[in-house]
């Protein structure tokens, strides 16, 4: 997966490659607006399948759509919903950094850029995506576990004469239907050898 780089300024852009390359990630997309941002993602282009990208560095202040608007509009597609945004700007204040934050941001770091601090901050985002990606990966194969080995449980009510099942809501149900409805079993007919026997009396069943 790659990561993506936006921001208006050549020159930052150019450092964040340096400093990425250099601890060896890669592929980087760069972008100098929200807008190339949205085309990198493949949001301009419905019919085009998403770019895999596993974080997106935003500046804040760029010229058009900002970088906090920019980070709100690819929180709402669901598919970058957990890809990790964090902002480099120069603007520290409260308001803007609450405003990204508020918008999906999930944390930030200052210009004049400092590598250390990027770079453990790059980690740690990584680091919880995908922890994040585990954990759902884990969830989808439990789900369709469930999916494949749904089994009864608990007191069936079966009535004594015509061996009708009662379901929850009170219906009475044939027990094929109730088993097929709640399980993953499927039926076939056949005959066994008693009733086969008191079908026909002559009947031998002797291999």
């Amino acid at each position: 997966m790659s990561i993506l780089i936006v921001d208006d300024l050549p020159e930052i852009r150019s450092v964040l490659q340096i400093i990425l390359e250099t601890e060896g990630y890669q592929p980087l997309l760069l972008a100098g607006s929200a807008r190339e941002a949205f085309q990198c993602l493949g949001l301009d282009n419905p019919n085009r399948s998403p770019t895999e990208v596993e974080l997106v560095l935003m500046d804040i202040q760029m010229p058009g759509l900002d970088g906090i608007e920019a980070c709100r509009q690819i929180k709402a597609v669901e598919s970058f919903r957990d890809i990790p945004v964090i902002m480099v700007t120069a603007m520290a204040e409260s308001g803007f950094l609450e405003a990204a934050f508020a918008a999906g941001a999930v944390d930030y770091v200052t210009k004049p850029l400092n590598r250390v601090e990027l770079l453990t901050r790059i980690r740690s985002a990584l680091r919880l995506k995908r922890e994040m990606d585990r954990r759902k990966a884990r969830e989808q194969e439990l789900e369709q576990a469930l999916r494949e080995n749904k089994v009864l449980q608990g007191l069936l009510p079966i009535c004594a004469t015509c061996k009708k099942i009662r379901d929850a809501q009170g219906a009475w149900k044939r027990l094929e239907d109730y088993i097929s409805e709640h399980s993953e079993a499927t039926f076939t007919h056949g005959i066994c050898a008693e009733c086969a026997r008191k079908i026909h009396p002559d009947w031998d069943d002797t291999p």
